[in-house]
């Protein structure tokens, strides 16, 4: 079973729009998609709430309450969505059931201080020492040619992690979110350009680079 989590400490980096836009996109694969929702305001869960019944199937894990208990054996990916301020003990536990974590960084200086501070602690557990977990980075909510955009991708850059991509600010996430669809499942005339933003984080997350070395 693949094993994805979309972590960050800091709130409102748009972790829950990234866990449930790959949630469709491995769903719309013909996979069969667990969504484990690790966060008490229940995002993912709202989002799988109003989604569609035509739409390929996903299911939601109440993981904040009962942790992974009722994931299907025949899973072939798990996403999950993990809660803001996770630190210390809370953050080795949640770091124990994924093979990957994509870290999303919005682009502010709060946001970036922030996210240095995390991807520090992170470095800091035996599961990132012993090569047990891999870490991507993300620039998310990124308005092209501003300066701001260029000062997060130099910060991204900068950090030993691998930068796999930045996903551009639009209003199509929040279209996609209101109608419990994902950004794969938007009209092609409205998003090709948030599917190609995507690319080559989707090559990164299908490649054994994004895999666990140890």
């Amino acid at each position: 079973m693949r094993t994805i989590m979309v972590m960050n400490a800091k709130g409102g980096c748009g972790k829950s729009t990234i866990a449930t836009s790959l949630a469709t996109y491995y769903a719309n694969e013909d996979m069969s998609v667990a969504l484990a929702d690790y966060d008490p305001q229940c995002s993912s869960l709202d989002w799988l709430a109003v989604r569609p019944a035509d739409r390929p199937a996903i299911d939601g894990l109440p993981a904040f309450r009962s942790g992974l208990r009722g994931l299907k054996r025949d899973t072939d990916v798990l996403i999950i969505d993990a809660p803001a301020r996770v630190h210390d003990s809370e953050l080795k536990e949640l770091l124990k059931r994924a093979e990957t974590v994509l870290v999303p960084v919005l682009p502010s200086p709060i946001d970036m201080r922030a996210a240095a501070h995390f991807i520090n602690e992170v470095q800091a557990t035996s599961q990132y020492e012993n090569k047990e977990v891999r870490l991507g980075l993300v620039g998310n909510r990124v308005k092209g040619n501003t300066n701001i955009a260029d000062e997060l991708e130099e910060f991204l850059r900068k950090i030993r992690m691998p930068y796999v991509g930045s996903l551009r600010e639009t209003q199509n996430y929040n279209r996609a979110q209101a109608r419990g669809l994902g950004i794969f499942e938007m009209p092609p005339y409205l998003a090709y350009q948030d599917w190609e933003m995507w690319d080559p984080v989707m090559k990164w997350l299908n490649s054994v680079r994004s895999l666990p070395q140890g």
